[in-house]
């Protein structure tokens, strides 16, 4: 290229830059006055002072929204629980790891021993004493408390300060419906387990695959769990007996909770079982994730050295690996993750048709 088409263009540019900023509107000296300071730009709230002194250690609790906290401290020979720098009262001793937040961050809860008694405190005021009292927890709208106490022999779940009815054994495992209005857990007499759902108790078996396979419907109105590590039962109804059922968040509802998915084995072979029906096998899956309209089922697979995503039994490109295993639906007819081919990593987006 020659030298003056070189000059030209670079006179171009240059005119054309100054022409943008002259036309730019100019910053006022009061705009200039208001624009935040370094310090400015950052600001800080204190929500409580610590004393370390007296901080029993990994006690400390963060709400959820960030702005309170509370931790357990020595106070002589007792023991006090302190929320947002104020004390609480003096018991013998505050359970580890009962203290917790709310969900809406407002209210406190943790299990307190005076003598050789134990009881939930909740926003200050103290439940009924009992042998034993397990660890609280809140319901998603912050407003019920649920927890198992021991009383003698028998245990039995208290909400909101209510007995449910007695039993030999009840996994401390409660969970509460996503609409706070239900309870759900699993308890046992004699050699048999059961789940009460609403204080109805379910089918009799040998073994409830108790954590954290409870599940409900986002709904709230079905109840899915898993017996045995063999076999899932949805509303009451028994799934199809396989091998091994994965038990780490192995149930998902459909977000409409019109559907039911989840992975299974037989023969050293995974699968994913989707309203009934098996998926392909293969060598190895992860968790299948319904689309936002309730209608596609994805799920990454292995089969060999190579990894894939499956969505609506259709396989996608293969690759060294998906990483983390994480499936993202953007909306119901479009996905994205992350992929690894040799060293590189690569986002990966589809179109579903």
């Amino acid at each position: 290229m020659e030298k003056k088409t070189v000059w030209l263009i670079v006179s171009c540019l240059i005119v054309s830059t100054l022409l943008m900023l002259s036309c730019a509107p100019a910053v006022t000296e009061e705009e200039e006055a208001a624009a935040p300071t370094e310090e400015e730009a950052v600001s800080e709230t204190l929500i409580a002072q610590i004393d370390y002194s007296a901080l029993i250690p990994e006690s400390l609790v963060i709400s959820p929204d960030s702005r309170r906290v509370a931790y357990v401290a020595k106070d002589g020979n007792k023991q006090v629980v302190v929320v947002d720098g104020i004390k609480g009262k003096q018991y013998d001793l505050i359970v580890d790891g009962s203290l917790i937040f709310s969900p809406d961050s407002k209210r406190v809860a943790y299990v307190a021993e005076e003598g050789n008694k134990r009881f939930v405190v909740v926003d200050g005021k103290e439940g009924k004493q009992y042998d034993l009292a397990l660890s609280p927890i809140f319901s998603p709208d912050s407003k019920h408390v649920a927890y198992v106490a021991k009383e003698g022999e028998k245990r039995f779940v208290v909400v909101d300060g209510e007995e449910g009815k007695q039993y030999a054994m009840i996994w401390p495992s409660i969970v509460f419906s996503p609409d706070s209005q239900r309870v759900a857990y699993a308890a046992k007499e004699g050699d048999k387990w059961f789940v009460v759902v609403d204080g109805i108790e379910g089918k009799q078996y040998a073994m409830i695959w108790i954590w954290p396979s409870i599940v409900f419907s986002p709904d709230s109105q079905r109840v899915a769990y898993v017996v045995d590590k063999r076999f899932v039962v949805v509303d009451g109804r028994e799934g199809k007996r396989y091998d091994f059922i994965p038990t780490r968040h192995a149930i998902l509802f459909s977000p409409d909770s019109k559907r039911v998915a989840y992975p299974a084995v037989v023969d050293d072979k995974w699968f994913v079982v989707v309203d009934g029906e098996e998926g392909k096998q293969y060598d190895l899956i992860g968790l299948p994730m319904f689309s936002p309209d309730s209608k596609r089922v994805a799920y990454q697979a292995r089969e060999g050295d190579k990894w894939f995503v499956v969505v609506d039994g259709t396989e996608g490109k293969q690759y060294d690996d998906i990483l983390q295993g994480l499936i993202v639906f953007d909306s119901p007819d479009s996905l994205h993750y992350l992929a690894l081919k040799g060293d590189s990593i690569y986002l990966v987006e589809e179109r579903i048709r």
